[in-house]
C-alpha cells in the first residue's frame, strides 16, 4: 500500500458519468515513484480524507478486495478493435467502419447459429 499526500487539484466530469481527479504531490522518492509506475492503468483504491489515516483506518483500506477483474479493454471491445485494424488493411469495399462491423458481426453472429441444435 502506498499512501502519500496529495493536494486535490480538479475534478472533471466525463461523457460516460465517471470522473476524472487530477493530484498534485510534493516531490516522490524512488520506491514511491516506483508504486505509482506500477499502478498505472490498474483499478485501485482510493481513499482521500483531509487529516491523517489512523492505523485501524490503514487496516481497514489493507482489507479491501475488488470484485472489478479487468485487465484493460472487454472481449467486445477488443474484438471491435481487431475489426477496426483488419477494415483499415482491407475495407473490403466498406466506406465506413459501422458498415464494416456490422456486416462482419452479423456474420459472426450467423455462424454461432449454425453450431446451435
Amino acid at each position: 500500500m502506498l499512501i502519500i499526500n496529495t493536494i486535490l487539484e480538479n475534478i472533471t466530469s466525463r461523457k460516460d458519468k465517471t470522473w476524472k481527479l487530477t493530484m498534485g504531490t510534493q516531490e516522490l522518492s524512488p520506491d514511491q515513484v516506483r508504486e505509482l509506475s506500477k499502478a498505472l492503468n490498474q483499478f485501485i483504491f482510493t481513499a482521500l480524507k483531509v487529516d491523517e489515516f489512523k492505523v485501524k483506518e490503514r487496516e481497514m483500506i489493507e482489507e479491501l478486495k475488488s470484485g472489478y477483474e479487468s485487465k484493460g479493454k472487454t472481449p467486445s471491445q477488443r474484438i471491435r478493435s481487431v475489426l477496426f485494424l483488419l477494415w483499415e488493411q482491407d475495407r473490403q469495399g466498406y466506406d465506413t467502419f459501422d458498415a464494416y462491423y456490422v456486416h462482419k458481426t452479423e456474420q459472426y453472429i450467423d455462424h454461432l447459429k449454425s453450431k446451435l441444435d
